[in-house]
Formats: C-alpha cells, structure tokens, sequence
C-alpha cells in the first residue's frame, strides 16, 4: 500500500506542478496589448471547450457504454445540466465579487477535481507491468494538457487588470485540489470509480457554461475567433496525441 501512495503523490505532483507552470506564464508577458486581451478569452474559450469534449465527456460517455447497466448518453447529458445550473448559481453569488475571474477559476478547479481522482485511481489499480505504464502515461498526459489549462486562468485574469502575483496564484491554485482528491479516490475507490461519468461530466457542464456565457462574448472580432480555433486546436492535438 506504501508504494501505491507514493506513485499517487508523485503523479499527482507532477500534473499540479504542470499547472503552476502554466499559470507561470503570467511573468512572461507585460500588460497585454489590446489585440492579445481580444485573443485571451477566446483562446481559453477554445481550450475549455476541448477539455470538456476530449477529457471529460468522451472518458464519461466510454465508461458508461463499457459498464452497460445506463444509456451511454444519460449520465454525460445529465451531468451537463446540472454543472452548467451550478456555474449559473455561483454567477449569480460571484457577480459582486470578481466575476469573470471567479467563475473561470471555479471552472478549471472544477475540471481539476475528477482528473486528479483519474490519476489516483489509475495508480491505485495498476500494480505492476502495463498497467503501471498505462498509469503513467495518463499522468503524463493530463500533466501536458494542465499547462496550458493553467495559463487559461492566469492570462485572461491579468489582461483583465489583476496583478501579475495574483493571477499566478489564482491559475496555480486551480490545480492544487488534484494531489487532494488523487489520494482520497484511493481511499475510497470503490466508491468514487462508478461516480466518475457523473463527476467527469459535471465539470464539462460547468466548463461549456462559463465557455458560452463568459469567455466567447468577450472574444471579440476576428482575433478573438482565431484565439479560441487556436485553444481548441491545441488542447484537441494534446488530448489525442497523449490519450
């Protein structure tokens, strides 16, 4: 058991810290010129839709097709429904208090949630040999796609007007709850395996909402349509080349 915690720590580190460095990317950039603030909501537009297609609902919509006990579809419909009425709800309590800022990070720690549970699971059932390849591979995977996922947070909030060490920390801490909740899906495995077409599926949901209310009407003109075929683009290339 020593051993299965320790893999679990470390893949789950290594996808978080992939997400500091994205958020990183903040420090690399000075105020952001008018066409790049036109550019950021698009292209973090562009990723969320992406991850919310190739990491959370096509994984939800597999495992339920494999399991056979519900329609395929249902659990990802359903889960949809209700993370898109959660975001709409947060919105509602948010508006006062950061707004936009405060809904894309809730979104993408949101999204953070089951893919950390992802990795614990993963280590916790591959013992030794191809799964434990397969294991790393996934933590691999979900490691690249976080970097640019954290640099969807932390830009579009500093082109907003928020400080460099603000935006970092915002963008650093949405990936923080995945070493959390890696360690506690191998505690409670059986528990969290069935649930996750429904959990996987609840983050896409509250993905697309903050995607179609927030970022796609600030993506404005040709360069904020570009910037969102451009994330997408990205994070649809990362998500399939890296399984």
């Amino acid at each position: 058991m020593s051993s299965v915690i320790l893999w679990v720590f470390a893949g789950t580190q290594f996808i978080f810290i992939m997400t500091v460095l994205g958020a990183a990317m903040v420090f690399f950039f000075n105020r952001p010129a008018p066409r790049f603030q036109a550019a950021l909501p698009g292209f973090a537009g562009g990723v969320m839709t992406a991850a919310s297609v190739w990491s959370l609902l096509l994984p939800a919509i597999e495992q339920t097709a494999g399991e056979g006990r519900l329609p395929a579809w249902l659990p990802a419909a359903a889960g949809i429904f209700a993370g898109a009425l959660f975001l709409m709800a947060a919105d509602a309590m948010q508006r006062g208090a950061g707004g936009r800022g405060n809904m894309l990070f809730t979104a993408i720690t949101l999204h953070n949630i089951p893919e950390g549970m992802a990795v614990g699971l993963a280590f916790a059932l591959a013992g030794e040999g191809d799964r434990l390849a397969a294991a790393l591979t996934l933590a691999f995977g979900i490691g690249v796609q976080n970097f640019p996922e954290g640099a969807a947070v932390s830009l579009p909030l500093r082109a907003g007007g928020m400080s460099r060490g603000r935006a970092f920390l915002r963008g650093a801490a949405s990936g923080a709850v995945e070493p959390v909740f890696g360690m506690l899906a191998v505690f409670a495995s059986s528990l969290i395996h069935p649930a996750m077409p429904w959990l996987l599926s609840f983050s896409a949901g509250a993905m697309l909402y903050v995607t179609a209310h927030e970022l796609c009407p600030e993506a404005r003109g040709k360069t904020g349509a570009l910037g969102f075929i451009g994330g997408f683009a990205l994070m649809m290339a990362l998500d399939v080349a890296l399984g």
